[in-house]
Order: structure tokens, then sequence, then C-alpha cells
């Protein structure tokens, strides 16, 4: 199936100001305390020996302390660390992507597509299910969890499902590739398997208990990829092999990635993944980034080390001023833009350490334009 190509997006005369949006309550009252508590018990059932060691505390302290320093290879660069990584601090990061993911949910409705069907002998094709294609750049345990979390409510048929189905023939499905130079393979693989099996009980459960145990969402329905590679290297040629999809728009995300990037590789290497990341990405497709709120989120420029937000400089590249494209044929519209949000845990959630709210800034583009391999002369 050959995807229309999307037609050029006109440069906005002034940029629109995203909705305003009220200080959000206790997360607990924004989605259901049941599917909150199911994504924390798939990381405590993950890393259930980890979460009650000895040694937590003083493998938390020297993970903190890197983070605290940005030695974000340090605090990366080995399976020990992102497992201590993921126990404490992704919990938070998925319940908090999860939310943001439902915030945004109807600029996502028109990028779920059906895979198209295997060809009929008769040449009907029969609808099938719709599947949201995520690209996550820097990802790791939270992205992953999160998807699942959202999966789970948007037409899962759980008790908590917040979608009830009308519009949709098929439950939705997400697939996920996950890029990062960390070693994440391991984690991902364990936190799949958790979200797609229903949790252990205990010897003593009874019947009932056991027949309604289920996973967090059907294995049939998450598709999870990762890849260890630096996407500062991939060039435009290597990003268009990851997230092309054969035309089939997707959502990409920098979920606490970009501040990382200007840190590992400075403006110029970010900037220019910035615009390989805008030709490679297929019409219509969908940036989404969240990182820290103020200076915890600022790069240095020049010789002079002036520093400016991330989120400024990312405008500067994805939004110039005049009529021009980004890249031949693309240009970006912002779509949603929160400069900070407070996401905040129910107190009637339960996980074995304390986990702490966050404050983080949102922001959403769309790529307009054509895509080149489905481009004709019409001259």
């Amino acid at each position: 199936m050959v995807q229309k190509p999307f037609p050029k997006a006109r440069q906005p005369k002034k940029v629109v100001k995203a909705t305003p949006k009220p200080e959000p309550a206790p997360a607990g009252s924004q989605a259901g305390i049941a599917s909150q508590q199911l994504i924390l018990n798939v990381f405590q059932h993950a890393f259930n020996d980890l979460l009650r060691s000895d040694t937590l505390a003083a493998a938390l302290q020297e993970v903190k302390q890197a983070l605290f320093n940005r030695e974000f290879d340090k605090a990366f660069g080995n399976e020990a660390n992102l497992e201590v990584y993921a126990a404490r601090w992704s919990p938070t990061r998925a319940l908090c992507y999860e939310s943001v993911l439902r915030m945004i949910r109807p600029h996502l409705d028109p990028i779920c597509l059906p895979d198209p069907p295997p060809g009929d002998d008769d040449g009907a094709a029969t609808p099938g299910p719709q599947t949201l294609r995520v690209v996550a750049i820097g990802g790791g345990a939270a992205e992953l969890v999160a998807l699942g979390g959202f999966l789970r409510r948007t037409g899962g048929g759980g008790d908590d499902d917040d979608d009830d189905g009308a519009d949709r023939d098929f439950p939705l499905r997400g697939s996920i590739l996950l890029l990062d130079s960390a070693p994440w393979a391991a984690v991902v693989a364990r936190l799949r398997e958790c979200l797609t099996t229903p949790p252990p009980l205990s010897r003593y459960a009874s019947a009932a208990a056991r027949e309604a145990s289920r996973p967090a969402v059907e294995a049939d329905r998450l598709s999870t990829a990762f890849e260890q590679v630096d996407v500062l290297a991939l060039g435009r040629t290597g990003l268009s092999a990851h997230v092309g999809g054969g035309g089939r728009p997707v959502l990409a995300t920098l979920l606490f990635t970009l501040n990382e990037l200007f840190t590992a590789g400075g403006v110029g290497k970010t900037a220019a993944f910035l615009l390989d990341l805008t030709a490679a990405l297929p019409a219509g497709s969908l940036l989404l980034v969240v990182d820290s709120p103020g200076s915890y989120s600022e790069a240095e420029v020049g010789k002079q080390a002036r520093r400016y937000p991330a989120q400024w400089l990312l405008d500067r590249v994805l939004l110039p001023t005049g009529d021009a494209p980004v890249v031949e044929g693309r240009s970006w519209t912002k779509l949603e833009s929160c400069d900070s949000v407070w996401f905040r845990l129910s107190g009637a959630l339960d996980y074995p350490i304390p986990l702490e709210d966050m404050r983080y800034q949102m922001h959403l583009y769309r790529v307009d334009g054509t895509d080149a391999e489905s481009t004709e002369s019409t001259d």
C-alpha cells in the first residue's frame, strides 16, 4: 500500500500558543489508580530482588551523583546501573509519559493506521487492527512501559479502560523501536515479559483470583525492538532506515533525551541530527519532546560557553523564520507546548521504595511536506 503524500504545510504567520492547561491535580484523579498501580507492579516484579537488596542505597547514590554531574556515560554505561535507574526513576517517568500520551491522543489518532492486510483471492481488503508506531530516540524502560500502559487504557478491555471501543473494531496495537547508546537490551526484554505475562500470584491465591489475573497488555498488541546505537552518528541515511517505516507516519520521541544530546554532541551535531531527522521521518509524523524545565535543560553555545534553553535551540532549528522549509520539501508545525507541568503521584499508589513527583516541559510537533519516494513531477 502506497501512503499518499501529505500536502505541504504553509508556514504559519505566527506561532499559535497551545491551549492553556490548568495545574494538574494528583495523577490519581486523571487516570485509573488500578492502571497506575499495575504499571508500578510491572517494575516491582521485574526488579524485585534489586528493590530489596542491601546494596540498593549505595547503588542509587552512585547513579544519582553521575546524573547530577551530567556524566551520562557513567550513569548509563553498564547493565547494573541501568537496572538501578529503571527500578528507581523509570516508574514515575513511565506513569508521566503514559499521561502525556493520553494528553496528546487527539493528535495520535490520525497516525494510528491499520497494517496493510494480506491480499485476498477475491481482492477484498479486510480491515485490521490499528497500530501506533513509536520510535523512542534515547528510549529505554520508561518509554516501553508507558506505551504498554497507554495501550491498556485505549481499548484494552480492562476495568479501567478509558475507551469504549465505539470507534475501533480492534484493540489498538503498539510498535516501539528503542534507540539508545546504552545497553538496555536485557532490561527491555525483562520489562516486556513482565508487561505481557500475568503477574505472579501467591500459591494460596483463590481460583477466582487466578481466573482474573491478566497481563498489563496482551503480547500480540505490543511489538518491541531495541538497537544500541549512537543516533548522532547515524546520519540521514541511517536515520531513514530506522524511522522511515515505508512512508507510514510515526511518533518519534525525545523524552529527557534532548539535553543529553546537546551535552554529548554539542549544538552543531545535535542540530545536524534534527535536520536529518526532519528529512528522514515520513510526512505527517509527530515529534514529542519532554524534558526538564527551566535551567535544568540548557546547552552551551560558542567559545564563550553562553547557555541557552534547549527548547529555544530546538525551535530555532525546527521553526525557522520566513517561508523557507527546514529541509527541502519539509516544515514543522508546533501543535502543543507546555513550559512547566507537574506530574503528581497519588498517595494511594504502592511501591517498595519512595518515588517522587516530577516537573517537566512538553512540546509536540508535526512534520509536513511530501515524501521523496512517493513524489512524482507534475510538470
